[in-house]
């Protein structure tokens, strides 16, 4: 017997919000998600940040002030995101979207956390 395959929410919905330095983004099954461009670039799935295997991701530090310049549809599955530190590598699926968006607050107090225990600078932990 075939196996169902698993579809997973899609966007109905995508705003960049240049000035605010937002995406603001809304699925198929209700779910709507704002997230900083910084949080977006210091979590992108490209090899160069995620590393290339279990444990190898590296640390992006100095992302507060970075913009998005442009997005691009990647066939009907992903986008592909052009930040102003002149990263665009990542291409951020539909399902990478979704669960960076449901899991925002805690990445975001685990990506400050690492930041304070390598000595980084951040406006959020009082050091900058």
């Amino acid at each position: 017997m075939a196996q169902a395959q698993k579809t997973h929410p899609h966007p109905t919905e995508i705003n960049l919000h240049q000035k605010s330095r937002m995406l603001e983004i809304s699925f198929d099954d209700g779910a709507h998600f704002e997230m900083s461009c910084e949080y977006l670039r210091v979590h992108s799935p490209s090899a160069e940040v995620q590393g290339h295997g279990p444990g190898e991701g590296i640390l992006q530090v100095d992302k507060e002030d970075v913009n998005i310049k442009a997005i691009e549809p990647v066939g009907n599955y992903a986008i592909q995101i052009y930040f102003d530190d002149d990263h665009n590598t990542g291409i951020y699926s539909w399902e990478t979207l979704y669960k960076l968006g449901a899991n925002r607050d805690s990445n975001w107090q685990e990506y400050l956390a690492r930041l304070k225990e390598a000595g980084a600078p951040h406006s959020q932990l009082g050091n900058k």
